[in-house]
């Protein structure tokens, strides 16, 4: 069986959906004749129809807000944003309108807003954000950010499936990075459930999107010296997997949380909070964090790395848990 890499696995579980479901179509910048920035439009125009693959002017509020009135009328848009960071033109729309509809009068808003996010690629502050926690209290929204191929495919057709707003946001450095064998069959993931990526006893890390790799990494080194990690990859952030999340805590008693995100209001510290609120008696150590240095992201490459969480930021925290 052929490996599908994680940006194709995006397009084959968008490509599936608008088959075998009408209401289903694409709209952004560039999504049609281009193919989309990151091709994974390629080849939907001319398959589909420009009815359903629309390029757009660059305006994002209308982007969401045509989608918000064609979801109103009973279709399934997939709103596309070029880059993940620029959803805050759109930021309105998606907490005011998509998010509370359903509690205003009863209407779901089935959209999907998708997007590249995240940092690795030396794309500076402008393209390189995780805007996960702007979103993070807003009831009504629901929050993805799958690591693998796998989930990659399996959570696209979930969100796309939803009766509620999505917000997908899929990592561009994973994009051609990350590759797996798919199954030939339909199949999604559930939203909202985590997925234990390696067992271990001695310190858990509660991670997601590319993070994940970072902390297996660092979990391999650990191993060879005797510090037996557990990875757990949320996989949805809204709403959160508290009860995978207390039970690796109460598992290894010692707790780390990981996002490529900058710290200060980052999603970790709600995850901290209900570990303590829930799992104290059993903690053996204090919860820790590690995330992005609070700055804009740099273009620089030296600097990025600096700015972004490391295999050695990682393997150095753990040591120090483990050793409390």
């Amino acid at each position: 069986m052929a490996l599908t890499t994680y940006v194709d696995a995006i397009k084959e579980g968008i490509w599936e959906e608008m088959e075998k479901d009408e209401r289903v179509f694409i709209l952004g910048e560039d999504v049609g004749q281009y193919g989309g920035a990151f091709k994974v439009t390629k080849g939907m125009l001319d398959h589909f129809g420009d009815k359903r693959v629309i390029d757009t002017p660059i305006s994002e509020s209308a982007i969401v807000g045509a989608s918000i009135g064609a979801a109103l009328m009973g279709m399934r848009p997939i709103a596309e944003m070029q880059f993940i960071d620029f959803i805050s033109c759109a930021f309105d729309q998606i907490v005011n309108f998509a998010a509370k509809c359903r509690y205003r009068w009863g209407a779901g808003v089935p959209i999907v807003v998708r997007g590249p996010c995240g940092g690795g690629v030396h794309g500076g502050p402008f393209h390189s954000q995780n805007v996960e926690a702007y979103f993070f209290n807003v009831p009504g929204l629901k929050i993805v950010c799958p690591s693998t191929a796998y989930d990659a495919k399996g959570l696209i057709k979930a969100a796309i499936r939803d009766p509620d707003p999505v917000l997908y946001f899929e990592h561009k450095y994973l994009y051609r990075r990350i590759k797996e064998e798919l199954p030939a069959e339909d199949f999604v993931v559930e939203i909202g459930k985590a997925r234990t990526r390696r067992e271990g006893e001695d310190v858990s890390i509660i991670t997601f999107g590319a993070m994940v790799y970072t902390a297996l990494d660092a979990a391999e080194q650990l191993a060879r010296e005797g510090i037996e990690v557990e990875v757990l990859d949320l996989r949805s952030i809204l709403p959160l997997d508290e009860e995978a999340i207390l039970a690796t805590a109460r598992k290894t008693s010692k707790v780390i949380v990981l996002h490529e995100a900058t710290l200060t209001g980052g999603v970790g510290g709600e995850i901290v909070a209900r570990i303590s609120e829930k799992a104290f008696e059993y903690l053996d150590g204090p919860i820790m964090r590690i995330a992005a240095a609070d700055t804009p992201a740099p273009y620089s490459p030296p600097l990025e790395e600096a700015f972004l969480p490391q295999v050695a930021d990682v393997v150095a925290k753990v040591r120090e848990l483990a050793a409390y």
